[in-house]
Protein backbone atom coordinates (compact mmCIF):
# COMPACT_ATOMS: atom_id res chain seq x y z
CA UNK A 1 0.00 0.00 0.00
CA UNK A 2 1.10 3.03 -0.48
CA UNK A 3 1.37 6.56 2.46
CA UNK A 4 1.99 9.71 3.04
CA UNK A 5 4.24 9.59 6.33
CA UNK A 6 4.50 13.07 7.81
CA UNK A 7 6.93 13.88 10.44
CA UNK A 8 9.00 16.32 12.94
CA UNK A 9 12.49 15.64 13.10
CA UNK A 10 13.42 15.39 16.65
CA UNK A 11 16.47 17.82 16.91
CA UNK A 12 15.84 20.60 14.63
CA UNK A 13 11.84 20.71 14.07
CA UNK A 14 11.95 20.17 10.84
CA UNK A 15 8.80 19.15 9.17
CA UNK A 16 8.90 16.25 5.87
CA UNK A 17 6.44 14.64 3.54
CA UNK A 18 7.25 11.23 1.91
CA UNK A 19 5.28 9.14 0.21
CA UNK A 20 6.32 5.54 0.86
CA UNK A 21 5.82 2.08 -0.14
CA UNK A 22 5.00 -0.26 2.49
CA UNK A 23 3.51 -3.58 3.60
CA UNK A 24 1.26 -4.20 6.02
CA UNK A 25 4.01 -5.90 8.17
CA UNK A 26 6.13 -2.64 8.13
CA UNK A 27 2.86 -0.49 8.62
CA UNK A 28 2.30 -2.66 11.92
CA UNK A 29 5.94 -2.24 12.83
CA UNK A 30 5.31 1.76 11.92
CA UNK A 31 2.05 1.85 14.19
CA UNK A 32 3.79 -0.03 16.77
CA UNK A 33 6.81 2.87 16.85
CA UNK A 34 4.52 5.58 17.24
CA UNK A 35 2.56 4.43 19.61
CA UNK A 36 5.24 4.03 21.69
CA UNK A 37 6.48 8.24 21.29
CA UNK A 38 3.02 9.25 21.49
CA UNK A 39 2.34 7.53 24.96
CA UNK A 40 5.73 8.55 25.68
CA UNK A 41 4.47 12.16 24.78
CA UNK A 42 1.29 12.05 26.07
CA UNK A 43 2.11 11.12 29.74
CA UNK A 44 4.67 13.83 29.39
CA UNK A 45 5.53 15.01 33.32
CA UNK A 46 6.99 18.27 31.99
CA UNK A 47 8.99 19.59 35.00
CA UNK A 48 11.79 22.22 32.84
CA UNK A 49 11.39 19.99 30.20
CA UNK A 50 12.51 16.61 31.97
CA UNK A 51 10.43 13.54 31.59
CA UNK A 52 10.51 10.90 34.42
CA UNK A 53 9.73 7.22 34.26
CA UNK A 54 9.61 3.86 36.34
CA UNK A 55 10.92 0.98 35.70
CA UNK A 56 8.64 -1.82 36.16
CA UNK A 57 10.52 -4.85 36.29
CA UNK A 58 14.26 -5.78 37.73
CA UNK A 59 17.06 -5.41 34.22
CA UNK A 60 21.11 -6.53 33.63
CA UNK A 61 22.72 -4.74 31.68
CA UNK A 62 23.92 -6.98 28.63
CA UNK A 63 26.57 -4.71 26.82
CA UNK A 64 28.31 -1.61 28.56
CA UNK A 65 26.00 0.63 26.35
CA UNK A 66 23.07 -0.47 28.65
CA UNK A 67 22.02 0.77 32.59
CA UNK A 68 21.49 -2.11 34.88
CA UNK A 69 18.36 -0.96 37.11
CA UNK A 70 15.74 -2.39 39.09
CA UNK A 71 12.14 -2.42 40.02
CA UNK A 72 11.08 0.93 40.74
CA UNK A 73 13.96 3.20 39.41
CA UNK A 74 14.06 6.60 38.21
CA UNK A 75 15.10 7.52 34.69
CA UNK A 76 14.88 11.02 32.79
CA UNK A 77 14.35 10.12 29.04
CA UNK A 78 16.87 11.75 26.90
CA UNK A 79 16.05 10.31 23.87
CA UNK A 80 12.77 8.00 22.96
CA UNK A 81 12.60 8.16 19.40
CA UNK A 82 14.77 4.63 18.85
CA UNK A 83 10.97 2.84 19.58
CA UNK A 84 12.65 -0.26 21.41
CA UNK A 85 15.64 1.04 23.12
CA UNK A 86 15.61 4.55 25.03
CA UNK A 87 18.37 6.43 25.88
CA UNK A 88 18.15 7.41 29.82
CA UNK A 89 20.19 8.83 32.11
CA UNK A 90 19.10 7.40 36.07
CA UNK A 91 17.77 9.61 38.60
CA UNK A 92 18.88 6.58 41.25
CA UNK A 93 23.48 6.86 40.06
CA UNK A 94 23.53 9.49 37.44
CA UNK A 95 24.31 6.65 34.92
CA UNK A 96 23.37 7.24 30.84
CA UNK A 97 22.61 4.52 28.78
CA UNK A 98 20.09 2.64 26.91
CA UNK A 99 17.03 0.65 28.56
CA UNK A 100 14.47 -1.58 26.93
CA UNK A 101 11.27 0.67 26.18
CA UNK A 102 8.65 -1.79 27.34
CA UNK A 103 9.94 -2.06 30.74
CA UNK A 104 9.50 1.56 32.24
CA UNK A 105 6.30 3.69 31.76
CA UNK A 106 6.11 7.31 32.50
CA UNK A 107 5.80 8.10 36.25
CA UNK A 108 2.34 8.15 38.10
CA UNK A 109 0.56 6.92 35.05
CA UNK A 110 -2.15 3.67 35.58
CA UNK A 111 0.69 2.26 32.80
CA UNK A 112 3.41 2.66 36.08
CA UNK A 113 1.04 0.59 38.26
CA UNK A 114 1.76 -3.16 39.14
CA UNK A 115 -2.11 -4.12 38.78
CA UNK A 116 -2.28 -2.96 35.32
CA UNK A 117 -1.35 -5.15 32.47
CA UNK A 118 -2.71 -3.04 29.53
CA UNK A 119 -3.82 -4.71 26.20
CA UNK A 120 -4.39 -8.07 27.64
CA UNK A 121 -7.80 -10.60 26.30
CA UNK A 122 -9.88 -11.81 28.81
CA UNK A 123 -8.61 -15.53 28.02
CA UNK A 124 -5.07 -14.43 28.66
CA UNK A 125 -6.09 -12.89 32.17
CA UNK A 126 -7.97 -16.38 32.57
CA UNK A 127 -4.90 -18.46 32.52
CA UNK A 128 -2.58 -15.91 34.02
CA UNK A 129 -5.09 -15.84 37.49
CA UNK A 130 -5.65 -19.28 37.68
CA UNK A 131 -2.03 -20.27 37.50
CA UNK A 132 -1.08 -22.38 40.73
CA UNK A 133 -0.14 -20.07 43.56
CA UNK A 134 -2.76 -17.20 43.22
CA UNK A 135 -5.62 -17.22 45.70
CA UNK A 136 -9.47 -15.95 45.96
CA UNK A 137 -9.09 -11.94 45.60
CA UNK A 138 -6.28 -12.20 43.06
CA UNK A 139 -6.77 -9.32 40.48
CA UNK A 140 -5.58 -7.39 37.82
CA UNK A 141 -6.56 -4.40 35.50
CA UNK A 142 -6.54 -4.11 31.72
CA UNK A 143 -7.48 -2.55 28.54
CA UNK A 144 -11.48 -3.59 27.97
CA UNK A 145 -11.36 -5.68 24.71
CA UNK A 146 -15.03 -5.13 23.68
CA UNK A 147 -15.20 -0.93 24.50
CA UNK A 148 -12.64 1.94 23.72
CA UNK A 149 -11.59 3.65 26.56
CA UNK A 150 -13.14 1.41 29.02
CA UNK A 151 -10.95 -1.02 31.72
CA UNK A 152 -11.50 -5.00 32.67
CA UNK A 153 -11.09 -6.11 36.49
CA UNK A 154 -10.50 -9.88 36.58
CA UNK A 155 -10.52 -11.22 39.68
CA UNK A 156 -10.02 -15.03 40.71
CA UNK A 157 -12.84 -16.29 42.39
CA UNK A 158 -13.87 -19.82 43.74
CA UNK A 159 -17.44 -21.03 43.96
CA UNK A 160 -18.86 -24.52 45.11
CA UNK A 161 -20.36 -25.14 41.44
CA UNK A 162 -17.77 -23.92 39.35
CA UNK A 163 -14.76 -23.76 41.39
CA UNK A 164 -11.91 -21.86 40.88
CA UNK A 165 -12.63 -18.96 38.25
CA UNK A 166 -12.41 -15.63 37.16
CA UNK A 167 -14.99 -12.79 36.85
CA UNK A 168 -14.40 -9.89 34.78
CA UNK A 169 -15.98 -6.47 35.81
CA UNK A 170 -15.96 -3.69 33.37
CA UNK A 171 -14.71 -0.52 34.29
CA UNK A 172 -16.68 2.54 32.56
CA UNK A 173 -15.35 6.45 32.43
CA UNK A 174 -17.92 8.95 33.32
CA UNK A 175 -17.51 12.05 31.16
CA UNK A 176 -15.95 14.12 33.56
CA UNK A 177 -13.23 11.67 33.36
CA UNK A 178 -14.14 9.59 36.94
CA UNK A 179 -14.39 5.76 36.72
CA UNK A 180 -17.14 2.74 37.84
CA UNK A 181 -18.27 -0.20 37.93
CA UNK A 182 -21.43 0.61 39.74
CA UNK A 183 -22.85 4.14 39.54
CA UNK A 184 -22.72 4.53 43.44
CA UNK A 185 -19.80 3.89 43.33
CA UNK A 186 -17.99 6.67 41.24
CA UNK A 187 -14.45 7.51 41.58
CA UNK A 188 -11.95 10.07 40.84
CA UNK A 189 -9.26 7.80 39.28
CA UNK A 190 -8.64 4.28 38.61
CA UNK A 191 -6.16 3.80 41.43
CA UNK A 192 -8.64 5.22 43.91
CA UNK A 193 -11.25 2.75 42.36
CA UNK A 194 -8.88 -0.09 43.04
CA UNK A 195 -7.71 0.82 46.52
CA UNK A 196 -11.85 1.33 47.41
CA UNK A 197 -12.30 -2.44 46.38
CA UNK A 198 -9.13 -4.10 48.05
CA UNK A 199 -10.89 -2.44 51.52
CA UNK A 200 -14.20 -3.49 50.43
CA UNK A 201 -16.03 -6.15 48.06
CA UNK A 202 -18.96 -3.79 48.06
CA UNK A 203 -20.81 -5.68 45.54
CA UNK A 204 -17.82 -7.62 43.61
CA UNK A 205 -17.45 -11.02 43.98
CA UNK A 206 -14.91 -10.60 46.59
CA UNK A 207 -12.76 -7.90 47.94
CA UNK A 208 -9.25 -7.51 46.03
CA UNK A 209 -6.34 -9.00 47.99
CA UNK A 210 -3.07 -9.40 45.91
CA UNK A 211 -1.67 -8.44 42.38
CA UNK A 212 -1.56 -11.06 39.82
CA UNK A 213 2.00 -12.26 39.53
CA UNK A 214 3.36 -10.77 36.30
CA UNK A 215 5.94 -12.09 33.88
CA UNK A 216 8.67 -9.84 32.71
CA UNK A 217 8.69 -9.39 29.10
CA UNK A 218 10.81 -9.93 26.52
CA UNK A 219 12.87 -7.14 25.21
CA UNK A 220 12.31 -6.28 21.47
CA UNK A 221 15.59 -7.66 20.71
CA UNK A 222 18.70 -8.49 22.67
CA UNK A 223 20.09 -4.25 22.85
CA UNK A 224 20.40 -1.80 20.80
CA UNK A 225 21.74 -1.80 16.99
CA UNK A 226 22.37 -5.89 17.93
CA UNK A 227 20.73 -7.15 14.65
CA UNK A 228 23.53 -8.61 12.45
CA UNK A 229 26.10 -10.11 15.21
CA UNK A 230 29.10 -11.36 15.34
CA UNK A 231 29.51 -15.05 15.30
CA UNK A 232 31.63 -14.47 18.25
CA UNK A 233 29.57 -13.56 20.53
CA UNK A 234 27.42 -16.26 20.64
CA UNK A 235 28.47 -19.31 22.93
CA UNK A 236 26.79 -22.66 21.72
CA UNK A 237 26.17 -24.53 25.39
CA UNK A 238 23.66 -27.44 25.34
CA UNK A 239 22.56 -29.17 22.28
CA UNK A 240 18.78 -28.93 22.15
CA UNK A 241 17.90 -30.96 19.01
CA UNK A 242 18.90 -31.79 15.54
CA UNK A 243 16.64 -31.64 12.46
CA UNK A 244 17.14 -32.46 8.46
CA UNK A 245 18.67 -28.86 8.14
CA UNK A 246 20.37 -27.81 11.08
CA UNK A 247 20.54 -28.05 15.02
CA UNK A 248 19.07 -26.14 18.07
CA UNK A 249 21.28 -24.78 20.61
CA UNK A 250 20.91 -23.37 24.03
CA UNK A 251 23.59 -20.63 23.99
CA UNK A 252 24.93 -17.32 25.47
CA UNK A 253 25.15 -13.95 23.97
CA UNK A 254 27.75 -11.78 24.48
CA UNK A 255 28.33 -13.29 28.25
CA UNK A 256 25.11 -12.29 29.61
CA UNK A 257 22.14 -13.18 27.70
CA UNK A 258 20.63 -17.22 27.78
CA UNK A 259 19.23 -17.35 23.95
CA UNK A 260 18.16 -20.01 21.29
CA UNK A 261 20.43 -20.87 18.18
CA UNK A 262 19.56 -22.27 15.45
CA UNK A 263 22.41 -23.36 13.29
CA UNK A 264 21.20 -23.70 9.35
CA UNK A 265 23.33 -26.38 7.27
CA UNK A 266 25.74 -24.52 4.92
CA UNK A 267 23.32 -24.21 1.37
CA UNK A 268 20.25 -24.89 2.87
CA UNK A 269 18.97 -21.63 2.34
CA UNK A 270 20.76 -18.05 0.32
CA UNK A 271 21.56 -16.02 3.25
CA UNK A 272 20.53 -12.78 0.63
CA UNK A 273 17.03 -14.16 0.68
CA UNK A 274 17.13 -15.33 4.19
CA UNK A 275 18.67 -12.04 5.63
CA UNK A 276 15.31 -10.12 3.46
CA UNK A 277 12.76 -12.57 5.21
CA UNK A 278 14.42 -12.26 8.69
CA UNK A 279 13.82 -8.30 8.35
CA UNK A 280 10.15 -9.23 8.02
CA UNK A 281 9.98 -11.96 10.74
CA UNK A 282 11.54 -9.78 13.58
CA UNK A 283 8.69 -7.23 12.91
CA UNK A 284 6.33 -10.06 13.62
CA UNK A 285 5.40 -8.85 16.92
CA UNK A 286 3.29 -11.02 18.91
CA UNK A 287 2.91 -12.94 22.80
CA UNK A 288 2.07 -15.96 21.35
CA UNK A 289 5.04 -16.15 18.09
CA UNK A 290 8.84 -16.66 19.62
CA UNK A 291 10.83 -13.49 19.21
CA UNK A 292 13.59 -13.27 16.34
CA UNK A 293 16.32 -11.48 18.25
CA UNK A 294 19.33 -11.67 15.92
CA UNK A 295 21.16 -13.43 13.16
CA UNK A 296 24.59 -14.13 12.35
CA UNK A 297 23.47 -13.57 7.78
CA UNK A 298 26.93 -15.34 6.72
CA UNK A 299 26.93 -19.14 6.60
CA UNK A 300 26.61 -21.58 8.57
CA UNK A 301 23.19 -19.24 9.13
CA UNK A 302 22.74 -18.15 12.60
CA UNK A 303 19.03 -17.87 13.92
CA UNK A 304 19.33 -16.23 17.39
CA UNK A 305 15.39 -16.90 19.56
CA UNK A 306 14.32 -16.47 22.90
CA UNK A 307 15.17 -19.52 24.94
CA UNK A 308 12.23 -21.80 25.65
CA UNK A 309 12.44 -23.84 28.86
CA UNK A 310 10.13 -27.16 27.65
CA UNK A 311 11.52 -27.29 24.00
CA UNK A 312 9.21 -28.49 21.47
CA UNK A 313 5.31 -29.16 21.99
CA UNK A 314 6.38 -32.46 20.40
CA UNK A 315 8.32 -33.56 22.41
CA UNK A 316 7.21 -32.19 25.95
CA UNK A 317 3.86 -34.22 24.88
CA UNK A 318 6.09 -37.55 23.96
CA UNK A 319 8.43 -37.45 26.94
CA UNK A 320 8.06 -34.42 28.67
CA UNK A 321 4.92 -33.09 31.25
CA UNK A 322 3.07 -32.49 28.75
CA UNK A 323 2.64 -36.44 29.01
CA UNK A 324 0.43 -36.08 31.78
CA UNK A 325 -2.12 -33.17 30.75
CA UNK A 326 -5.63 -33.77 30.40
CA UNK A 327 -8.16 -32.26 27.79
CA UNK A 328 -8.98 -29.22 28.84
CA UNK A 329 -5.20 -28.04 29.16
CA UNK A 330 -4.55 -29.18 25.79
CA UNK A 331 -7.29 -27.49 23.92
CA UNK A 332 -6.37 -24.42 25.82
CA UNK A 333 -2.74 -25.36 24.50
CA UNK A 334 -4.43 -25.21 20.63
CA UNK A 335 -6.04 -21.91 21.51
CA UNK A 336 -2.55 -20.16 22.44
CA UNK A 337 -1.33 -21.86 18.92
CA UNK A 338 -4.53 -20.71 16.83
CA UNK A 339 -4.61 -16.53 18.78
CA UNK A 340 -0.76 -17.02 17.48
CA UNK A 341 -1.93 -17.89 14.21
CA UNK A 342 -5.13 -15.63 13.95
CA UNK A 343 -1.90 -13.01 14.39
CA UNK A 344 -0.09 -14.22 11.83
CA UNK A 345 -3.52 -14.09 9.11
CA UNK A 346 -4.00 -10.41 10.38
CA UNK A 347 -0.68 -9.91 9.35
CA UNK A 348 -0.97 -11.78 5.63
CA UNK A 349 1.56 -13.60 6.53
CA UNK A 350 1.96 -17.68 6.24
CA UNK A 351 3.83 -20.31 8.11
CA UNK A 352 3.90 -22.47 5.72
CA UNK A 353 5.27 -25.60 8.21
CA UNK A 354 2.89 -25.28 11.15
CA UNK A 355 3.38 -28.22 13.19
CA UNK A 356 4.06 -29.89 16.83
CA UNK A 357 7.71 -29.78 16.08
CA UNK A 358 7.88 -26.08 15.32
CA UNK A 359 5.87 -24.98 18.25
CA UNK A 360 8.00 -24.24 22.00
CA UNK A 361 6.77 -24.46 25.22
CA UNK A 362 7.83 -22.51 28.15
CA UNK A 363 7.16 -22.20 32.32
CA UNK A 364 3.09 -22.73 32.94
CA UNK A 365 2.59 -24.14 29.65
CA UNK A 366 2.94 -20.94 27.62
CA UNK A 367 3.18 -22.40 23.71
CA UNK A 368 5.21 -20.12 20.92
CA UNK A 369 5.18 -20.23 17.23
CA UNK A 370 8.68 -20.65 15.81
CA UNK A 371 10.08 -20.90 12.57
CA UNK A 372 7.22 -19.26 10.54
CA UNK A 373 8.31 -18.28 7.11
CA UNK A 374 11.22 -20.12 6.69
CA UNK A 375 10.22 -22.81 5.02
CA UNK A 376 9.44 -20.94 1.57
CA UNK A 377 13.73 -20.22 1.81
CA UNK A 378 14.99 -23.84 1.93
CA UNK A 379 16.90 -24.74 -1.14
CA UNK A 380 17.28 -28.43 -0.82
CA UNK A 381 16.28 -30.44 -3.81
CA UNK A 382 14.03 -33.30 -1.88
CA UNK A 383 12.27 -30.11 -0.03
CA UNK A 384 11.63 -28.24 -2.96
CA UNK A 385 10.38 -31.05 -5.00
CA UNK A 386 7.88 -31.68 -2.19
CA UNK A 387 8.50 -35.26 -1.68
CA UNK A 388 11.11 -37.77 0.21
CA UNK A 389 11.67 -37.76 4.23
CA UNK A 390 12.46 -34.10 4.67
CA UNK A 391 9.00 -32.71 3.17
CA UNK A 392 6.44 -33.16 6.25
CA UNK A 393 3.86 -34.15 3.77
CA UNK A 394 1.39 -35.70 6.64
CA UNK A 395 1.23 -32.00 7.88
CA UNK A 396 0.76 -30.51 4.60
CA UNK A 397 -2.73 -29.22 2.70
CA UNK A 398 -3.21 -31.02 -0.67
CA UNK A 399 -2.53 -27.94 -2.94
CA UNK A 400 0.23 -26.89 -1.52
CA UNK A 401 1.88 -30.84 -1.42
CA UNK A 402 0.68 -31.03 -5.18
CA UNK A 403 0.94 -27.91 -6.85
CA UNK A 404 2.92 -25.54 -4.21
CA UNK A 405 0.02 -23.17 -3.43
CA UNK A 406 0.81 -22.07 0.53
CA UNK A 407 -1.65 -19.81 1.95
CA UNK A 408 -2.95 -19.57 5.58
CA UNK A 409 -5.71 -21.70 4.43
CA UNK A 410 -2.94 -23.95 4.20
CA UNK A 411 -1.72 -23.72 7.40
CA UNK A 412 -5.28 -24.09 8.38
CA UNK A 413 -5.21 -27.43 7.16
CA UNK A 414 -2.07 -27.93 8.88
CA UNK A 415 -3.29 -26.77 12.17
CA UNK A 416 -5.93 -29.56 12.26
CA UNK A 417 -3.04 -32.20 11.76
CA UNK A 418 -1.87 -30.27 14.70
CA UNK A 419 -4.87 -30.84 16.62
CA UNK A 420 -4.50 -34.82 16.36
CA UNK A 421 -1.11 -34.39 17.48
CA UNK A 422 -1.94 -32.55 20.94
CA UNK A 423 -5.05 -34.83 21.05
CA UNK A 424 -2.63 -38.13 20.81
CA UNK A 425 0.48 -36.95 22.95
CA UNK A 426 2.34 -36.58 19.82
CA UNK A 427 1.56 -39.22 17.62
CA UNK A 428 2.81 -39.24 14.25
CA UNK A 429 -0.53 -38.48 12.09
CA UNK A 430 -2.07 -41.41 9.30
CA UNK A 431 -0.22 -43.97 11.80
CA UNK A 432 0.82 -46.97 9.53
CA UNK A 433 0.41 -45.19 6.39
CA UNK A 434 3.51 -43.97 4.49
CA UNK A 435 3.32 -40.21 2.81
CA UNK A 436 2.83 -41.46 -1.11
CA UNK A 437 0.00 -43.41 0.09
CA UNK A 438 -0.80 -40.27 2.66
CA UNK A 439 -1.24 -38.18 -0.50
CA UNK A 440 -2.99 -40.62 -2.91
CA UNK A 441 -5.46 -41.44 0.06
CA UNK A 442 -6.29 -37.81 0.85
CA UNK A 443 -6.78 -36.40 -2.67
CA UNK A 444 -9.88 -39.40 -2.73
CA UNK A 445 -11.23 -37.97 0.42
CA UNK A 446 -9.69 -40.20 3.00
CA UNK A 447 -9.85 -38.42 6.33
CA UNK A 448 -7.91 -39.11 9.55
CA UNK A 449 -10.97 -40.93 12.36
CA UNK A 450 -11.38 -39.05 15.46
CA UNK A 451 -8.78 -40.33 17.82
CA UNK A 452 -9.51 -42.20 20.95
CA UNK A 453 -10.31 -40.07 23.83
CA UNK A 454 -11.25 -36.83 21.41
CA UNK A 455 -14.80 -35.56 21.28
CA UNK A 456 -16.61 -35.61 18.48
CA UNK A 457 -17.20 -31.74 18.44
CA UNK A 458 -13.42 -31.22 18.84
CA UNK A 459 -12.90 -34.04 15.49
CA UNK A 460 -15.41 -32.27 13.45
CA UNK A 461 -13.50 -29.27 13.64
CA UNK A 462 -10.76 -30.87 12.69
CA UNK A 463 -12.43 -31.85 9.69
CA UNK A 464 -13.29 -28.48 8.83
CA UNK A 465 -9.98 -27.79 8.80
CA UNK A 466 -9.55 -30.64 6.42
CA UNK A 467 -11.71 -29.15 4.04
CA UNK A 468 -10.70 -29.88 0.03
CA UNK A 469 -11.80 -26.50 -1.03
CA UNK A 470 -9.31 -23.81 1.05
CA UNK A 471 -11.82 -21.06 1.31
CA UNK A 472 -14.21 -23.54 2.93
CA UNK A 473 -12.10 -24.07 5.47
CA UNK A 474 -12.52 -21.85 9.12
CA UNK A 475 -10.62 -18.71 9.52
CA UNK A 476 -7.54 -18.67 13.10
CA UNK A 477 -9.92 -16.16 14.19
CA UNK A 478 -12.51 -18.40 14.15
CA UNK A 479 -10.41 -21.07 15.62
CA UNK A 480 -9.39 -19.31 18.26
CA UNK A 481 -12.47 -18.25 19.07
CA UNK A 482 -14.02 -21.93 19.11
CA UNK A 483 -11.30 -23.45 20.89
CA UNK A 484 -10.90 -20.34 23.85
CA UNK A 485 -14.37 -21.09 24.64
CA UNK A 486 -14.99 -24.98 23.94
CA UNK A 487 -15.51 -25.68 27.58
CA UNK A 488 -17.01 -22.66 28.61
CA UNK A 489 -20.69 -23.08 30.05
CA UNK A 490 -23.37 -22.26 28.14
CA UNK A 491 -25.29 -19.77 29.88
CA UNK A 492 -25.09 -16.00 28.72
CA UNK A 493 -22.21 -13.88 29.75
CA UNK A 494 -23.60 -11.06 32.16
CA UNK A 495 -19.98 -9.68 32.95
CA UNK A 496 -17.24 -8.45 30.20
Amino acid sequence: MLIWLYGVTANAGRCYLKLLAITRVQLSALITQLTAILRALLFRWDLGGVTFFVALYDYEARTSDDLTFKKGDRFQIINNTEGDWWEARSINTGKKGYIPSNYVAPADSIQAEEWYFGKMGRKDAERLLLNPGNHRGTFLVRESETTKGAYSLSIRDWDESKGDNVKHYKIRKLDNGGYYITTRAQFDTLQKLVKHYTEHADGLCHKLTTVCPTVKPQTQGLAKDAWEIPRESLQLELKLGQGCFGEVWMGTWNGTTKVAIKTLKPGTMSPEAFLQEAQIMKKLRHDKLVPLYAVVSEEPIYIVTEYMSKGSLLDFLKEGDGKHLNLVMLVDMAAKIADGMAFIERMNYIHRDLRAANILVGENLVCKIADFGLARLIEDNEYTARQGAKFPIKWTAPEAALYGRFTIKSDVWSFGILLTELVTKGRVPYPGMVNREVLEQVERGYRMPCPQGCPESLHEMMKLCWKKEPDERPTFEYLQSFLEDYFTATEPQKLV
